[in-house]
């Protein structure tokens, strides 16, 4: 599958077609997805190429939110999305320099004031596969203070895993609202239309000859229908084609595998 997938990238390039990356996904930052499609044989591509949730973020927090950059930013989620948003000059707070900070204390609830920074201006939840109770509790009382923006990479319930599927973003996201008391004041990964916005910030589409290719309906095929985009839903992923058989408002064409693209180029 991986080799089919290539030579269609291949394909597509070599008939000097604009190809992008859109990806949910905020625990790489964008030069680390480089390095992950050079490794599936996918060589050349820039980074303005790779559009993902958390550096979608970044660009929302420097250029709509326009933080003040003497704020720091909690994150409670991977270093991708350390990684992007520092690139714009923001410092940002993890339980990991917490950790580095308090090295002779045991961080606990009991001492939770005491792991609050008032110089944090702004909270970015998304995927962390390290999650605890503490950095919930943590995220929750930055949280309460209304004037700290509230942002999610993205608010996916799963990602496929093996034959499986494990909790996404979006699963996080909803602890960190429920006890809260708030819902984000943006969300950033697909289907949201920040993500065309950051898209778009790089990039002139014509959407009349754009098509958003993906395997799931309520982000894939969402994000390229509310944003005027064709679609197409290969059924490698989680979605059956029971599903759109019968036509989907999202989908205008589906197919078994990106494979049949390189069919139709012979």
């Amino acid at each position: 599958m991986v080799v089919v997938v290539v030579v269609v990238v291949v394909v597509v390039v070599s008939k000097k077609k604009n190809l992008i990356f859109v990806s949910n996904n905020s625990t790489k930052a964008r030069d680390q997805y480089i390095e992950k499609l050079a490794g599936l044989g996918i060589h050349g591509v820039e980074l303005e190429q790779i559009i993902n949730s958390c550096y979608s973020t970044a660009i929302y927090i420097n250029e709509v939110l326009q933080l003040d950059k003497a704020k720091k930013i909690w994150v409670l989620g991977q270093e991708g999305i350390t990684k992007e948003v520092e690139k714009f000059g923001y410092e940002t707070v993890t339980f990991k320099d917490l950790e580095a900070k308090f090295q002779e204390e045991e961080l606990t609830v009991d001492n939770i004031q005491s792991l609050i920074d008032p110089q944090v201006g702004c909270v970015i939840v998304g995927l962390d596969f390290q999650v605890t109770y503490l950095k919930i509790a943590i995220t929750q009382q930055y949280l309460f203070d209304r004037k700290i923006p509230f942002i999610a990479t993205n608010i996916d319930s799963t990602f496929p895993f093996g034959k499986t599927k494990l909790p996404g973003a979006g699963s996080i996201v909803e602890v960190a609202s429920f006890c809260s008391g708030r819902e984000p004041d943006a969300i950033c990964g697909k289907p949201q239309s920040g993500m065309m916005d950051s898209i778009l910030s790089h990039h002139s589409l014509n959407k009349e000859t754009t098509i958003m290719v993906g395997d799931r309906l309520n982000t894939d095929m969402k994000f390229g229908s509310v944003n005027g985009i064709d679609t197409l839903l290969v059924l490698t992923g989680i979605e059956v084609e029971e599903s759109v058989a019968n036509g989907h408002s999202d989908v205008t064409y589906y197919a078994d595998k990106l494979g049949d693209l390189y069919d139709l180029t012979k």
